[in-house]
């Protein structure tokens, strides 16, 4: 039987609402999972609109006698009322509208009502104006789940997947955050993340932070002291990885599949490699966490909200991701 799947309409403001929309009337998400939507259904509505489409809705009040007879079924948090958000706008109601349906979803998990959720974009200034001041969604949702274990961002195209060991910083501070630690964890999480997507034994490359991985410490020696490290401490552990690599090449090579996921040092450097391979695929991974959560990697796209046009093609790779992972789950327990 297909998992039971959280879907979140996102940025009310942005494409979300259009996109599970769009969705929902191509029945693209009966293809990997039975949905329930999570969220307001007049934002769901708007997105209807938005989108040129009809469907019969059915709302949700006890969760535990859902028919999956055809029909969308949303559990309406009735938190936000559409008439009060611009689109293309940060909203402060908006943001708070998504945080809360970010800690529904969160306790549908724990209450084992659905196996994990998928979230159509947000924006994180609104999110912040909304009253949830966090670096970003993940370090909320790990803030509110009480989590203390490493977790952490990847992001995946056409199969390729990406880990980091720092995230968003600034640029100047990511030789003081590299760390043994940090880089151990980060491949952990690649090696873990993929086992639950059915890698039985996922070959990881690693990243030099230096123009060629530091010429034997003439340019640079991060590589001497911190990556060859953490490399070798993961191979110890059994994990399949292989590095540091000029990052300048490093992608060429797992383009042609001799790697299924890279770990990389900071932000751009793996997400400039893969939205040029292919930006409208991209979906972002909430890892770590016992729930697989994704995320198309695009964005609220204000820019284009509102016309109708949004492609739907990231959302239904980031449901069929979580998907994969839920099922995948059912076997290992």
């Amino acid at each position: 039987m297909k998992p039971v799947l959280g879907i979140l309409l996102g940025e009310a403001a942005g494409i979300g609402p259009e996109l599970v929309a769009g969705m929902c009337a191509l029945k693209k998400f009966d293809d990997y999972c039975r949905p329930l939507i999570i969220g307001d259904a007049r934002v769901l509505k708007w997105g209807m609109k938005i989108a040129g489409v009809d469907f019969p809705v059915t709302m949700i009040e006890d969760t535990s006698k859902i028919e999956w007879d055809g029909s969308v079924n949303i559990f309406d948090l009735k938190n936000l009322n559409i008439e009060t958000v611009a689109l293309s706008t940060i909203n402060a109601e908006s943001g708070r509208a998504t945080g809360e349906a970010l800690l529904a979803a969160l306790d549908f998990c724990k209450k084992g009502i659905i196996k994990g959720f998928v979230y159509a974009p947000l924006n994180k200034a609104s999110l912040k104006r909304g009253g949830f001041d966090f670096e970003s969604e993940m370090n909320m949702m790990a803030h509110y789940l009480g989590w203390k274990d490493v977790y952490g961002e990847m992001n995946v195209i056409n199969g390729l997947w990406t880990s980091r060991a720092t995230s968003h910083i600034p640029f100047k501070e990511v030789p003081g955050n590299l760390t043994i630690v940090a880089l151990l964890d980060a491949m952990r999480l690649a090696h873990n993340t993929l086992k639950k997507n059915g890698y039985h034994d996922p070959r990881i490359a690693v990243a030099a932070l230096n123009p060629h991985a530091g010429e034997s410490g003439s340019c640079g020696t991060e590589e001497i002291e911190v990556i060859t490290p953490a490399i070798n401490a993961a191979k110890a552990e059994g994990i399949n990885v292989a590095g540091p690599f000029p990052a300048d090449t490093i992608f060429i090579s797992a383009f042609k599949g001799m790697y299924d996921a890279v770990t990389t040092l900071y932000h751009d450097q793996g997400q400039i490699a893969l939205k040029l391979l292919k930006f409208h695929e991209g979906v972002t991974v909430s890892t770590g966490f016992p729930y697989p959560i994704t995320t198309p990697a695009h964005g609220t796209a204000f820019d284009i909200a509102g016309q109708g046009i949004a492609n739907i093609q990231p959302m239904e790779k980031a449901v069929m991701i979580a998907s994969k992972m839920a099922e995948w789950d059912n076997t290992l327990t």
